[in-house]
Order: C-alpha cells, then sequence, then structure tokens
C-alpha cells in the first residue's frame, strides 16, 4: 500500500500540511574566544611548516635507509638534474583518497612522487621523482594523477621530460585504479613520443608493467648496483623456469646497456648519471618544431684533420678504431655515444659540427669488422628514427662489409630487422649525408643511406670500394671455371682478383657513374661535412599523405 493511500484524506489534501513534530531550531556553534579569520602572516607560517613537513618526507630513518642502499633521496635527485635554485614544485601538497588496508591512516604529502618544471643549462624542462621513502615509490591513483598532469604541462609547453624512476610498482592497496594509472602513463608517453625528448633515468627498481613506460621513452639510464628493469622477478623466473638468477643479473644496468639493448646509458653512481642527462638535454631540441641548440663556434670550420690520412690501413680486413675518426671532426673532439655497450659493431652518437648537433651511425671495424647483423640493424634503426623526428641531420661513415652471415641470423630476422634501418633511413627527411671510408659492399652498403636510397650529398675517401662484394668473393664466381681448369689455380685466382679490382672496385668508379658526388681528401673531412650541412640546413622534403607507414617491426 503506498504512502498517499495510508495517510488521512484531508492531510492529503491539505494545501500545507503541518508536520507531526516542529522543527527544532538550528545549531548555533559556540562562540569563538579569536577571530574566526586568522591574520594572513599567520596562515602564511602555517604554509611555510607544511611546506617543510611535505619537503622532509617521511623522516631521518627513511632518508638513512635510502642512502644505505647507495640511493639518493628524490629531491637530492632533482636538485642534481636542474639548475641551482630552478625548479618549481607541482602539487607538493597532494595526498591520495584511497580507504582500506590502513591506508586512510597513511596519508603523506607528494603521495610518493615528486613531479615540476626547472631549468637545465637555462632552458625549461619538467620532471617526476618517485620517492622510495614513501610506499616504496609504488604508483596509486593520485600519485599517478600528478605524473599525467606532468606529462600534459610538459607537452602543453614543448619541453623535455623527464621521469627518475624508484618505485615498487602499483599500489597494491589501490588495486586495479593503480594499473589504470599506468595507462595513462603509456598512452602520453606514445603521444609524445617525437614531439617532445622524453628521458627516463632507472636509479632503483622499475619491474612488471612500470617498465614500460621507460621503454617507450627515447633514452634509459641506469646506474651498476642499485637500477633494476624487469618484467618478471628472480623468483618468479625460478618458480616457472627453475633457473635461479640474481636481480643485477636479471635486469641490471649492464644487463640491459649490453645484452637487452633496453639502456642506453649506464653509470657507476647516480652523479655522474644525472650529469649526463644534463648534457643530453644540451644536445636536444626542446620540441620537434624547435631546432637543436647550437654550440660555440671556437672550433675553426675549416681545420685540417691530418691524422685521418694515417687512420685507415690499407688492408681491407685490418680493423681500427671510427670513434677516432669521429673524435677528429667533432668540435672540439666532444661526441656523446648511444648504446655504447650494445651492438658495438655500430656507433651511435651526437656531436656538433661547426657549432650544430648532428647525429652520426657509423660501422665500427674494430667489432665484428663493422658487419650489420639484427642488434646492429636496430639500434642504428631507432637513432635514425629519433634524429628525423627532432630535425637533427644525419652524417653516415661507412666501411661494412656485408651482413653477417649464419643460420642464427637468417632464422631470427635478419631480413626484418635489416629492414628497420632500410626504412628509416629512406623515410628520414633531415639533412643526410654519407662518406665512403673503405669497404661498402652489398646490401649494407645500400642500407646504409647510400645515394640511392636518397642521402643528400654522397662523398667518399680515395680508399673506398664500392662493390657488390669484395674481389676474392667476385672472381670466384665469376671467374670460377677458369679458376679451376688452370695449371696454376692460385694465380690465376690472383690475377683475376686484381684484374676484378681494377676494372670495378677503382676508388672513383663511382664517382664517374654519379653514385658519389666526390672523392675528397681526408683531411678536408671536417670542412666538406661542414659546407654540406651548411647548405642543406633549410632542407625541405614534401612527405605523400598518408596516415603512417607501416614498418616492419
Amino acid at each position: 500500500m503506498s504512502i498517499v493511500e495510508e495517510a488521512p484524506l484531508e492531510t492529503v489534501l491539505a494545501p500545507n500540511p503541518r508536520p507531526a513534530a516542529p522543527i527544532p531550531p538550528r545549531a548555533i556553534p559556540p562562540r569563538r574566544e579569536e577571530p574566526l579569520f586568522a591574520p594572513l602572516r599567520e596562515r602564511t607560517a602555517e604554509l611555510h611548516a607544511v611546506r617543510a613537513l611535505a619537503e622532509a618526507g617521511p623522516g631521518e630513518r627513511a632518508t638513512e635507509a635510502q642512502h644505505a642502499k647507495g640511493k639518493l633521496t628524490a629531491r637530492e635527485r632533482i636538485d642534481l638534474l636542474f639548475d641551482e635554485g630552478t625548479f618549481n614544485e607541482v602539487e607538493q601538497l597532494r595526498r591520495h583518497r584511497a580507504q582500506g588496508f590502513g591506508l586512510e591512516d597513511r596519508k603523506p604529502y607528494t603521495d610518493g612522487v615528486v613531479t615540476g618544471w626547472g631549468r637545465v643549462h637555462g632552458r625549461t624542462v619538467f620532471a617526476y621523482a618517485h620517492d622510495f621513502r614513501i610506499f616504496g615509490g609504488a604508483l596509486g591513483e593520485a600519485h599517478a594523477e600528478k605524473i599525467h598532469k606532468l606529462m600534459d604541462l610538459a607537452e602543453a609547453a614543448g619541453a623535455p621530460i623527464v621521469g627518475l624512476c624508484d618505485g615498487a610498482g602499483a599500489r597494491i592497496q589501490e588495486g586495479v585504479t593503480a594499473l589504470a594509472g599506468y595507462g595513462g602513463i603509456f598512452r602520453r608517453n606514445v603521444r609524445n613520443s617525437g614531439v617532445i625528448p622524453q628521458i627516463s633515468v632507472v636509479l632503483g627498481p622499475c619491474a612488471g608493467g612500470a617498465a614500460y613506460s621507460p621503454a617507450l621513452t627515447d633514452f634509459v639510464f641506469m646506474v651498476r648496483g642499485t637500477s633494476q628493469m624487469f618484467i618478471t622477478g628472480p623468483d618468479v623466473v625460478q618458480a616457472v623456469t627453475g633457473e635461479a638468477v640474481t636481480m643485477e643479473h636479471l635486469g641490471g644496468a649492464d644487463s640491459h646497456a649490453g645484452t637487452s639493448g633496453v639502456a642506453a646509458f649506464a653509470y657507476d653512481d647516480e652523479e655522474s648519471c644525472l650529469e649526463d642527462v644534463r648534457h643530453l638535454l644540451s644536445l636536444l631540441p626542446s620540441n620537434n618544431r624547435e631546432l637543436a641548440p647550437a654550440g660555440d663556434l671556437d672550433d675553426p670550420v675549416d681545420r685540417r684533420c691530418e691524422s685521418l690520412l694515417d687512420l685507415v690501413p690499407a688492408k681491407p680486413t685490418q680493423g681500427y678504431d671510427i670513434r677516432d675518426l669521429i673524435e677528429e671532426i667533432a668540435d672540439h673532439g666532444d661526441y656523446f655515444e648511444v648504446h655504447a655497450q650494445w651492438a658495438r659493431n655500430v656507433v651511435c652518437a651526437l656531436t656538433r659540427l661547426g657549432g650544430h648537433v648532428v647525429g652520426v651511425v657509423a660501422n665500427q671495424p674494430a667489432h665484428l669488422a663493422g658487419v650489420l647483423d639484427i642488434q646492429a640493424s636496430e639500434k642504428a634503426a631507432r637513432f635514425v628514427q629519433f634524429c628525423d623526428a627532432f630535425s637533427i641531420p644525419l652524417v653516415t661513415l661507412i666501411d661494412v662489409p656485408g651482413f653477417l652471415p649464419g643460420v642464427d641470423q637468417e632464422h631470427d630476422g635478419i631480413i626484418r630487422h635489416g629492414a628497420k634501418l632500410l626504412y628509416a633511413y629512406c623515410d628520414a627527411t633531415v639533412p643526410r649525408i654519407s662518406l665512403i671510408l673503405r669497404k661498402a659492399y652489398g646490401g649494407a652498403y645500400i642500407v646504409m643511406d647510400s645515394r640511392s636510397i636518397g642521402a643528400d650529398v654522397a662523398l667518399a675517401w680515395p680508399s673506398n670500394e664500392i662493390a657488390v662484394m669484395g674481389a676474392e668473393g667476385a672472381a670466384n664466381v665469376i671467374f670460377r671455371r677458369e679458376i679451376a681448369a688452370s695449371d696454376d689455380p692460385e694465380a690465376t685466382r690472383a690475377q683475376k682478383i686484381e684484374e676484378y679490382r681494377n676494372e670495378l672496385m677503382h676508388p672513383y668508379y663511382a664517382a664517374e657513374r654519379g653514385l658519389v658526388d666526390d672523392v675528397i681528401d681526408p683531411a678536408e673531412t671536417r670542412s666538406r661535412l661542414i659546407s654540406a650541412l651548411g647548405m642543406l640546413r633549410a632542407k625541405h622534403t614534401q612527405q605523400p599523405s598518408r596516415k603512417h607507414g607501416n614498418l616492419p617491426l
């Protein structure tokens, strides 16, 4: 039965029925002895006290525990990253609002992550730093929202963002809400890819889903002994596979810098690591609409590099260190190598020529004779893509005998992985200059930014050998019947090798056919590269209309 049916008819029909009981008067608060509104000076003093509490964090014991592990605190790292006195913190007083599992009794300021912006070498940079002293740096809803906000600010401001990672993954007490926070970070990583430089500095644990954000950024820094990244930890690995492994071997700095290629840089301490983060930022533009900052012009553009005349051995099979060449031609001999420990048969580095930042990709004859293999192709392809995304011109130094032969290489997909480098070069619209130093054989020569795939300027030293393959291999294929029928096969083979070399591999063969623009004096390498880069500085390429290409991943 409804309420209307239960009530007396006259009560229902009455225009303003009276309530059954009188409404009690509103409670009046007790009279305050002090003014209701405290003076602004008192409120400001209270603000400074709250801020001091937020900056101090959970206390000295937690700080000492962090230092005992060989790690700095979040704010100590921030101080090392930014120019002194320039950091502006965002949402310092943020607290989580989660309930249950004791969280309602623990609501520290910052919620375990310090976020804000400042200046690095005078330029705006955004950063967030996990505070391991608070909830082990674990990510919860409020924690994630602070990072989301900072990433959105960095995108809007067109400035780089640096993540100082030292967290225990998702905050389990907050359940799936924490996982959704990671999703928001990943989505912004992808949206900002190629828009603003993104750098991850792993300074502690970074496990499970948390590891994917660094993997999506442009560069990953790690510190030996304290940094670990992995999807499944040692305990899970042993339970599933029976293999016992330490955290350092599974996901330490050297493992990722030398084996997996996840980390571009590895250091012995946080101070030198963060100093190189600052150096890298000085070589990068703030966003994809700006050029990288120019350096000093006090290294003469026309400086001759006489030592290069003795660098490359005449014997094709003899190795040398390509980094000596890069050091000789670079402004003040300074260059910053990326992935120095991984895929060492190719060198990728940022440097300045004539004050302007360039990306250098070079075969390394000192390791595996400079051949291209799966890892070298991936390393160079990603570097080329990064440089192209941020308008950094490319200089390619070529001394490559070919792709690495072998069943493992073929079965592991050298065709697909080698195509990544080919695709990256063909898709790049920045100024591209290639210089052939010595060997340039087969498909590897084509892939290493040859003139045929779009190099704007192709140069060569007088020691260049451009061919389908080496003279020995070519002679054995072309003249195999004559050699087999000869009374002196070895003498005939030597004769045919010399004949092939003189006919098709002399230093001017490619220049005569327009495959290189000029054969240059090695001592003039620096001045010729700088001149060509200056000519191409205003290069503009019209790309076909498309959503995106289909990179052979």
